[in-house]
C-alpha cells in the first residue's frame, strides 16, 4: 500500500460555525499543551513521561472522546520519536508546545479516520464530530456534527486515514490534510528508479537536479529579506524595553509571525517539489549534509540565513516525513566541493564562484546553486547531458508560482547585483 495526502481548504458556512471550529481547535491545542507540560516536567525530573493525568476524560466534553484520544496518541508518537532519536545519539529536543494562550496557540486538531465524512461533488463537504459541551453552546443536536464546505478537488482516492485540521493564520483559512492509502497498482504515475539531488542555499532555498534532466530553483531572497526585517523590528523593540525586561506581548507576536511565515513557505515548498519529483518518477532524493556548514560562521548574514531562517534540520525532517507519503526515500550525504566543481570539465581548482554565478577557465558559466545540485547528483549516479532549462519559482505569500524568468538558460541569466548582501 502507498500513502498519499490530499490537501484542501475547508470553509465554515456561517460565523457561528467559524467560532465553533475555532473553539474546537483551540481546545485541542490546550489539551496538547497541558499534556506536553506534564510530560516535559516528568522528563526533566527524571520521572516517567507516560505517567500523566487522564486528559481524554478532561476534554471529552469539548472535543469528543475519539478526538481527544487522537491528540493523546499523537503526543505519545512524538515522544516515542524523541526517545528513538536520543538512543541513536542524534541531536534532538523533547516535543514542544503549540504556542500559548497569551500570544496565540497553533490551532490544530486530528480526527480519527472513522469519525469524519468527506463528500465530494457539486457541493463538497466535510463533517466532523464535536463534544457535547460545544454542541450545547452552539445549538447542535445530540447526533449532529459540524458541517464544513470543501474548496478544491482532492487528488487521491483511497482508504482515508486520520485527518488533520489546521488554521493558517497568514492566509486566514482553515486547511485539511487527509492522508489516504492506495493500492500501488492503482497509482497513475508509478514510481520509477529516477533520482534527484538538492542543494540547500542561502539565497535560493532549494536547487534541484533530477536524472531525467529536469532542474528546479526556488528563490529565497524575498523571504529572507522579510524575515530579516521582522528580526530588526524585534531588536528595535527590545532596545526600548525597560531595564530588567527581555520581551513583550508585541515582541512575542512578531517572533510567532516570523516563524509561521517561514514554516508556511517551507511546508509549501516541500509539497510542491515532491509533487513534481513524484510526477518525474523519482524514488530517491539526495540532500547535502550541512552539519559542517552550520557550524561555520562565515558571515553574520549567512549565519542568520542558515541558523535562524533556514532551520536546516527542521526542513530535512519535514522533507523526509512528506516524502514518505509519496514513497520517496530521502538520503543525507556529503556534498563537499560540489559548489566548486565544474560540470563541464570536473575541475575544482579552476572555478570561481561570485554570488549566483560559477565560472571556469574551460569557458563554462552557470548558476552556482544549480551547478552544485547537478554535481552532487553526478556524485551519486549517472546523469544525462545536457540539462533542460531550469524551472524557477517565486513565493507570493501563499504558494510557489513559476517565475517570469523560468526556463531561462543559466548562461542567459545575469545576476542583479543590487539584491545581494
Amino acid at each position: 500500500m502507498a500513502r498519499r495526502t490530499n490537501t484542501f481548504v475547508v470553509r465554515p458556512r456561517s460565523e457561528q460555525d467559524a467560532e465553533l471550529l475555532h473553539d474546537l481547535l483551540d481546545a485541542s491545542a490546550s489539551l496538547w499543551n497541558e499534556l506536553t507540560y506534564e510530560r516535559r516536567q516528568n522528563y526533566f525530573d527524571g520521572e516517567s513521561v507516560w505517567d500523566t493525568a487522564d486528559y481524554r476524560k478532561q476534554y471529552v466534553g469539548v472535543l469528543g472522546s475519539a478526538t481527544a484520544q487522537q491528540l493523546i496518541r499523537k503526543s505519545k508518537s512524538a515522544w516515542e520519536s524523541f526517545f528513538s532519536l536520543k538512543e541513536k545519539g542524534e541531536r534532538c529536543s523533547p516535543p514542544g508546545y503549540w504556542g500559548n494562550e497569551e500570544d496565540g496557540r497553533t490551532l490544530r486538531t486530528y480526527i480519527r479516520n472513522d469519525q469524519y465524512t468527506l463528500v465530494l461533488g457539486n457541493r463538497s463537504r466535510l463533517e466532523i464530530p464535536v463534544g457535547k459541551e460545544l454542541k450545547a453552546k452552539y445549538g447542535l443536536g445530540s447526533r449532529e456534527r459540524l458541517r464544513l464546505e470543501v474548496a478544491g478537488v482532492p487528488k487521491w482516492d483511497g482508504k482515508q486515514c486520520r485527518l488533520e485540521l489546521y488554521y493558517d493564520e497568514l492566509s486566514d483559512q482553515f486547511r485539511a490534510f487527509q492522508p489516504v492509502k492506495l493500492d500501488t497498482s492503482r497509482l497513475d504515475s508509478p514510481l520509477a528508479s529516477e533520482e534527484a539531488a538538492l542543494d540547500i542555499g542561502a539565497n535560493h532555498l532549494v536547487a534541484c537536479t533530477t536524472t531525467t534532466g529536469q532542474q528546479y530553483l526556488y528563490e529565497g531572497r524575498d523571504l529572507f529579506d522579510q524575515f530579516r526585517d521582522t528580526t530588526r523590528e524585534i531588536a528595535r523593540l527590545q532596545s526600548k524595553l525597560r531595564e530588567g525586561r527581555y520581551s513583550s506581548k508585541r515582541i512575542r507576536r512578531l517572533y510567532r509571525r516570523r516563524t509561521r511565515r517561514r514554516d508556511h513557505a517551507q511546508n509549501a515548498l516541500v509539497r510542491d517539489l515532491l509533487e513534481r519529483l513524484y510526477e518525474d518518477g523519482v524514488s530517491t532524493v539526495y540532500v547535502g549534509d550541512l552539519t559542517d556548514v552550520l557550524e561555520t560562521h562565515w558571515s553574520v548574514r549567512a549565519n542568520a540565513k542558515t541558523h535562524n531562517f533556514w532551520a536546516f534540520r527542521a526542513f530535512i525532517d519535514r522533507l523526509a516525513c512528506t516524502a514518505e507519503e509519496y514513497g520517496i526515500t530521502v538520503e543525507v550525504r556529503s556534498e563537499a566541493w560540489t559548489s566548486k566543481t565544474c560540470p563541464n570539465c570536473g575541475s575544482t581548482t579552476d572555478t570561481i564562484r561570485h554570488q549566483d554565478t560559477l565560472t571556469c577557465s574551460c569557458g563554462f558559466e552557470g548558476h552556482a546553486d544549480l551547478v552544485a545540485s547537478e554535481s552532487f547528483l553526478r556524485r551519486q549516479t549517472d546523469v544525462p547531458r545536457p540539462m533542460a532549462r531550469p524551472v524557477r519559482f517565486a513565493w507570493d505569500s501563499h504558494e510557489w508560482l513559476e517565475s517570469s524568468r523560468s526556463h531561462e538558460s543559466p548562461k542567459e541569466v545575469r545576476t542583479n547585483r543590487s539584491i545581494h548582501g
